[in-house]
């Protein structure tokens, strides 16, 4: 049954959950990789649209774990790994950046990145929004091999050690874990594989983050 105490009193992420990768243009999965994990091929780089985000999103969790710093030299991608550190090209004015994946998005179709607003400056494109990129790996992270669900977020520790309590009673090993800014993050696992964590996000209305 899903839990809907997690309605009332906590904080999710507001960036949503990406969709499926479009074929052809995503890292593809790896036949000798464990169970859950893809891994991203030397050669691999994506062309599409670029846009930034900034405000109101500054200091919110980021879909990693993070606290989003849009003066960060950081981006969202749909699909690529956390960790992954990138070169992203403005195709119309010839401008680098070098990024590291740590949120989830674009949700726009046709937009392939998500930079942060220094990125949008180095690119020179804090102005028109968007701009024509290319995207290219310049390091990949180590393969994951550990997953957690993060299942709430309280201001009060008096609530979040409730949730943790309804956690374990539910059968989820739970814990909490205090974040910067004085947070209480009601956290469940570690888990060994992405399906497992999957399931039980669904079932909390969590979300999953690395180990």
């Amino acid at each position: 049954m899903v839990l809907l105490w997690l309605i009332g009193g906590c904080s999710l992420v507001t960036r949503p959950v990406p969709p499926p990768a479009p074929s052809g243009t995503s890292p593809r999965a790896d036949a000798g990789a464990p169970a859950g994990e893809t891994r991203v091929p030397d050669d691999w780089f994506e062309e599409g649209i670029a846009s930034w985000y900034g405000n109101p999103f500054h200091g919110r969790q980021t879909a990693s774990g993070e606290r989003y710093d849009m003066e960060g030299p950081t981006a969202a991608h749909q699909t690529l790994p956390f960790g992954t550190v990138v070169d992203v090209y403005n195709l119309d004015n010839g401008a680098r950046t070098r990024l590291r994946i740590n949120d989830r998005g674009p949700f726009v179709g046709g937009r392939v990145i998500d930079v942060s607003r220094r990125g949008a400056r180095e690119l020179g494109m804090l102005g028109p929004g968007t701009a024509r990129v290319r995207i290219a790996i310049v390091e990949s992270p180590e393969p994951q091999s550990c997953w957690q669900v993060q299942a709430g977020s309280f201001t009060s520790e008096t609530n979040a050690a409730e949730a943790r309590v309804r956690m374990d009673q539910a059968g989820f090993r739970a814990r909490i874990v205090t974040a910067s800014g004085g947070r209480h993050r009601v956290i469940l696992g570690p888990y060994g594989s992405a399906d497992e964590a999957d399931r039980v996000a669904a079932r909390t209305e969590g979300f999953v983050l690395d180990c």
